[in-house]
């Protein structure tokens, strides 16, 4: 029986099927990283989000990081739950939460991101530092042409 896992060469040379490959397998480290300390990934780009923005209203997290509303509830409620974040009225409109990272929340913080720093060095061990480097600057390249006026990170121009 022929080998039916890999792709057509005609597709396994497209950059848009490579990248996507590159982006499973990413996810796949990083999402194994943080389960050793009990983090879902997208509960780690909330917390971020809130280290990052905070103290931030719950719409402003949602639209920050393109997540649905209703989720966006239920991954607060988990780490509200987990004591890692805490959620009050904001003093400036009441009908609004105001999230911020609790102390506990900026500690599994601190250990998540060396974590995930430890799954994308697992994923470009095959690069020099200078191609690691390049890489990024390229793909953030690519991702601001659907983010108008995003911020270059790191490596990037």
């Amino acid at each position: 029986m022929p080998e039916t896992s890999r792709a057509p060469a005609r597709i396994r040379s497209l950059p848009s099927w490579l990248l996507g490959r590159a982006a499973a397998r990413g996810h796949q480290l990083v999402a194994e990283a943080l389960a050793q300390v009990g983090m879902r990934m997208m509960h780690h780009a909330v917390l971020s989000a809130v280290a990052e923005l905070g103290p931030v209203s719950q719409a402003e997290l949602s639209r920050s990081l393109s997540i649905d509303p209703k989720d966006m509830v239920a991954i607060l409620n988990d780490l509200q739950n987990d004591g890692l974040v805490t959620r009050a009225p904001d003093a400036t409109d009441r009908r609004k939460n105001v999230i911020a990272l609790s102390p506990s929340g900026k500690r599994l913080l601190l250990r998540t991101e060396k974590l995930g720093r430890e799954a994308n060095d697992e994923l470009t061990a095959v690069l020099t530092p200078a191609e690691r480097a390049q890489l990024t600057g390229l793909l953030v390249r690519i991702v601001q042409q659907e983010e108008p006026g995003a911020e270059a990170g790191p490596g990037g121009e």
